[in-house]
């Protein structure tokens, strides 16, 4: 029976859960900034302990980790020094030139994670083809490389004109780089986003280098002590894909960690759809720092090439630095159980985006926190009680957080603290949902007629308040929910994508150099994949294009499902790409010339999950555990609230709101007007009442 770890780091816990066979036992542990592997190994002891099996047991561990994200927002990463083509060492500043915010005379761009000091330049020059029209500057690159020597830089960016057509000076380049100053942590354009915009591939290239001391040197630390406290499995890493890859692969890229811990949560709702038969489906996680959506549809999340980190200025596109990676395609908002509650300059509430995080943490947790947040806030509305909170590990603080709303919030806006509380709930309800209506826009899809799968610590909490607000009609709560994104990681695939640019004009039938860079991208994604899942595992191969029409300034994702027939390769690709052109727009442009820009190349060795029954016949009354009082916004009372034990709950069982569902990690919150029924998987589902 296979024994499997995961360890998921969040900016205020870290969720440990171990499964053998369908047991399974999990932790969540707060979050220690200093030291990311204090938690996890602390995490890993309690699970171990709890289970009765020892590290030497586990054959498989799976860890994801904020630690990227948090070093590129809080700009904490290794100093790093960029090597480019002469003219283009403002590359980072001058971005794409456009204006996010074209009213605001005063907008400010994200500030280069690379200064202009520790930008330096070199003759070379490549046509977009690839085709050499000035040689690398051999002596001038090693003038570069001893400067860079004296500067102090702990990791280097090489990022060349049209590398991702011909990688050759890039290598050169590093070559000499490592002959002049020795071993130095470099990444290569061509290796970490062979893409074109030049902007977005050096944001990229540079992003990568400034994160892979730190994350490298994290990693192996991590892996070290876990194999020197017995662990004897594999160690992989949750990708912002969805993939899994060894801990050699996430330390050379580090970069594709970013969305890791989001992209676990995305895997873990995708699981749930295909097992409740559910076609469209929003994910719903929500944690104490951040609140995450995602659409998915027949058991598989959304992609996307690209994403933005640190958006700064009222989260508006544009205003973050461009990361092009392969990457689940998810919203995430700082509105978490940890978001900060204010008034704004105008006495409007307003909830976010910074959070107290674990340290302080809300001040309910009594570590010093003064600040309210949406935690104190669920406390004093009764949503949570002090004791049992995460796992039974802190109780909470009431007369703390009684002071913090009446402090931030109730006396300055002269509400009691119970309305204050709740407005503060209702606000971050209406970011959340706000957020999702974007989202499903953005991605030319509905909303209204999705099952809302909640889980992380906090969405339980807000769930059934935010499918109100979209107009939802069915909640599912799985088992396990307050740690699903560490679940998530435990139903990964062990995949890998390979992502090139080679322009393709449709019509058209000079296909040929096209055919040769799918088959090497497929070699590469599948000798990565094969090095975990082992030499004789059977892959499957997915292959994408991004195109669109000539004139056009952004690209499509198109499905190549067909198999490829070198002589109507490019007509396939057209059909495929109308047919995923009038899905997103409902037409398509006649006669007008395509061209495909990028490819990409999907290797994975999926894991087979069983699925559970969940038909139940008959139903029967649930019997509470007890009642507490919830505080109702409308009447602005407490009324009565039956608590059910989740673990003592049986298929069939069944209750009216206001109802609360408690178990170790989370709470789950059925308002008057739904009811709640429990399915053969022991999954709650709320639906609306029909009685009402």
């Amino acid at each position: 029976m296979p024994i499997k770890l995961a360890a998921d780091i969040g900016g205020t816990f870290t969720d440990v859960v171990l499964e053998a066979g369908d047991r399974r036992w999990s932790e969540k542990v707060p979050t220690t900034h200093g030291a990311p592997e204090a938690a996890v190994l602390e995490g890993v002891a309690r699970v171990l302990s709890q289970s009765g099996h020892a590290l030497s047991d586990v054959s498989l561990f799976i860890h994801g980790t904020t630690l990227a994200t948090n070093a590129l927002i809080e700009r904490k990463g290794a100093p790093t020094a960029l090597v480019t083509t002469r003219g283009f060492r403002d590359v980072l500043e001058i971005g794409n030139e456009g204006r996010f915010d074209q009213y605001d005379l005063n907008v400010v761009k994200p500030r280069p994670l690379i200064d202009r000091n520790m930008r330096f330049e070199v003759g070379e020059r490549l046509r977009h083809d690839g085709t050499i029209v000035e040689q690398l500057d051999v002596n001038g690159m090693r003038r570069v490389a001893r400067e860079i020597g004296k500067s102090g830089a702990a990791a280097v960016a090489i990022s060349f004109l049209h590398a991702y057509a011909n990688e050759a000076h890039e290598r050169l380049a590093a070559e000499i780089l490592l002959e002049e100053i020795g071993p130095l942590p470099v990444s290569l354009s061509h290796e970490v986003s062979p893409e074109i915009r030049e902007y977005d591939r050096t944001s990229t290239t540079s992003a990568n280098a400034y994160l892979q001391p730190i994350v490298s040197g994290y990693l192996l630390r991590l892996e070290a002590r876990m194999k020197a406290d017995g662990l004897a499995g594999q160690m992989l890493m949750i990708l912002s894909s969805g993939s899994l890859a060894s801990v050699r692969t996430a330390s050379r890229f580090p970069i594709r960690l970013l969305e890791s811990g989001p992209a676990g949560g995305a895997i873990y709702g995708c699981d749930i759809a295909r097992q409740i038969g559910e076609r469209q489906v929003l994910s719903f996680d929500v944690g104490g720092t951040t609140a995450k959506f995602c659409m998915i549809d027949d058991g598989e999340a959304h992609h996307a090439l690209s994403f933005e980190v640190g958006r700064t200025y009222r989260f508006k596109k544009g205003s973050g630095l461009p990361i092009r990676i392969p990457v689940i395609d998810l919203v995430e908002i700082g509105a978490g159980g940890g978001s900060i509650a204010r008034l704004d300059s105008v006495g409007r509430i307003a909830v976010g985006p910074d959070s107290a995080g674990s340290e302080p943490g809300p001040a309910c947790y009594g570590r010093g926190g003064a600040e309210a947040t949406v935690t104190d806030c669920d406390l004093l509305v009764g949503k949570l009680v002090p004791e049992g909170f995460a796992g039974g590990t802190m109780t909470l603080d009431r007369e703390a957080a009684t002071r913090a709303v009446a402090a931030s919030i109730a006396g300055p806006a002269g509400l009691s603290e119970p309305n204050a509380a709740h407005a503060v709930l209702e606000i971050i309800s209406e970011t959340m949902a706000s957020a999702a209506r974007v989202h499903a826009t953005e991605s030319g899809t509905e909303i209204e007629n999705r099952t809302l799968i909640a889980f992380g610590g906090g969405a339980p909490l807000q769930a059934a308040r935010f499918a109100q607000k979209l107009g939802i009609e069915r909640i599912v709560v799985p088992v396990g929910a307050g740690v699903g994104s560490a679940i998530g990681f435990l139903r990964a695939p062990v995949a890998f994508e390979v992502v090139r640019s080679a322009r393709l004009t449709l019509p058209g039938s000079h296909t040929a150099a096209v055919l040769d860079r799918l088959a090497a991208m497929e070699r590469e994604a599948s000798d990565i994949v094969g090095a975990v899942a082992g030499a004789s595992a059977r892959l499957d191969t997915r292959r994408f294009a991004h195109a669109r029409y000539i004139g056009q300034g952004h690209e499509i994702e198109v499905p190549l499902t067909f198999e490829i027939e070198p002589s109507r390769f490019a007509a396939d690709v057209r059909t495929a790409f109308e047919q995923a052109y009038s899905a997103i727009y409902g037409r398509i442009l006649e006669g007008e010339a395509i061209e495909v820009m990028t490819w990409t190349v999907r290797s994975l060795h999926a894991n087979e999950q069983a699925v559970t029954a969940g038909e139940v016949h008959g139903r029967q009354d649930a019997a509470p555990s007890g009642e507490r009082h919830l505080f109702d916004g409308e009447s602005e009372q407490l009324v009565r609230c039956a608590v059910f034990e989740r673990d003592a709950l049986r298929p069939g069982d069944t209750a009216r709101g206001p109802a609360a569902i408690v178990e170790r990690e989370t709470t789950t919150i059925v308002p008057p007007g739904m009811r709640f029924e429990i399915d053969g998987r022991h999954f709650i589902h709320i639906i609306q009442d029909a009685r009402i």
